[in-house]
């Protein structure tokens, strides 16, 4: 249980650095490098709270999120590069 209370803390603080660089970012692709991030953060969170809760519901949404976010990256990415 207390790893858990250490793992949120973590990425509690992890999230304010990335929130952050998403706000405050010099250039549009640290914006997209930190939102990536961001996604990957949420899920790991995903699937440390199905490791809690010991339902499996949670990890078919985290997948669902990696993937999307996976497919925003590489749409924002190249938007960026002007090849969209």
């Amino acid at each position: 249980m207390s790893e858990f209370i250490y793992f949120a803390i973590c990425f509690a603080a992890l999230a304010l650095c990335l929130i952050y660089r998403l706000i405050k970012g010099p250039s549009g692709a640290d914006r997209v490098v930190s939102a990536d991030a961001m996604d990957t953060l949420v899920d790991m969170a995903l699937i440390l709270f199905a490791l809690y809760t010991g339902r499996s519901i949670f990890l078919d949404i985290a997948l669902v999120t990696a993937i999307l976010g996976f497919i925003g990256s590489v749409l924002i990415s190249r938007y960026l590069e002007g090849k969209l």
